[in-house]
């Protein structure tokens, strides 16, 4: 019954996907934060090119890498024994194991069938592990949608796939649950990602701890400190 219920709703949600799919060519972080913008825009609309806010494009097609996990997950197991013929002493032992996992990127497509497994049999859904790091994917899908009702802004979901087609493990795709902060983040690599304003502030700080030791010339302070003006100085 259980297998039924899970195929049913897998084919449920695969009509609901077709039926509500929308196309748009170009998307911009502005366009997901503007009112006027989104409240015209369907859940799971496909965009086929993206902006970020710090100017980063993407394409539906383009070649990514797994950068770091940014999240950890803690797992404790603890141990007890007893000794001596009633068995009345003993000790407890607890060990804890961290893996690294990516906060973003999830295994499986947002509904696909893993998804729905997972969901099934009551599990959280399960974030892919570092052992994927510097995997290259290639970009198939990005999708809009609401962060809740049609006033509340855009948020993209990418599904990845690898450049080999081989699946990753029991999943053959990846889920992107957040393409803004998975790029900026640093846990999505782009081939030209541009510099983040935060990134430019720290670099033109060592700079100028490098020439007050005399390890770079004022002149070359001052021709990095023009270069990164106008990132440190744009509006977030």
């Amino acid at each position: 019954m259980k297998k039924v219920i899970t195929l049913f709703a897998f084919i449920v949600l695969s009509i609901l996907n077709l039926n509500a799919q929308r196309e748009i060519d170009s998307l911009t972080y502005e366009n997901t934060q503007d009112i006027n913008f989104f409240k015209k825009i369907k859940n799971r609309t496909l965009v086929k090119k993206y902006r970020t806010i710090n100017d980063n494009v993407i394409r539906i097609g383009d070649t990514v890498v797994l950068g770091n996990p940014t999240n950890q997950e803690i797992n404790s197991d603890t141990y007890t024994a007893s000794y001596g013929k009633e068995a009345s002493g003993g000790f407890s032992n607890t060990r804890s194991t961290t893996k690294k996992t990516y906060e973003f990127i999830k295994m499986g497509r947002p509904a696909g069938l893993g998804s729905i497994i997972t969901f099934m049999d009551g599990d959280a859904q399960v974030m892919a592990s570092n052992s994927l790091k510097n995997t290259q994917v290639i970009v198939n899908e990005i999708k809009a949608y609401h962060r809740g009702s049609k006033k509340k802004p855009l948020y993209l979901v990418m599904v990845l796939g690898e450049i080999n087609g081989r699946a990753f493990g029991f999943n053959k795709y990846l889920s992107v649950l957040d393409t803004e902060l998975a790029i900026e983040s640093g846990e999505i690599l782009l081939k030209n990602r541009k510099m983040t304003r935060e990134e430019a502030i720290l670099k033109l700080k060592e700079a100028k701890e490098l020439m007050e030791i005399d390890m770079i010339t004022k002149e070359d302070f001052e021709k990095l400190k023009k270069e990164l003006r106008p990132i440190i100085m744009k509006k977030q």
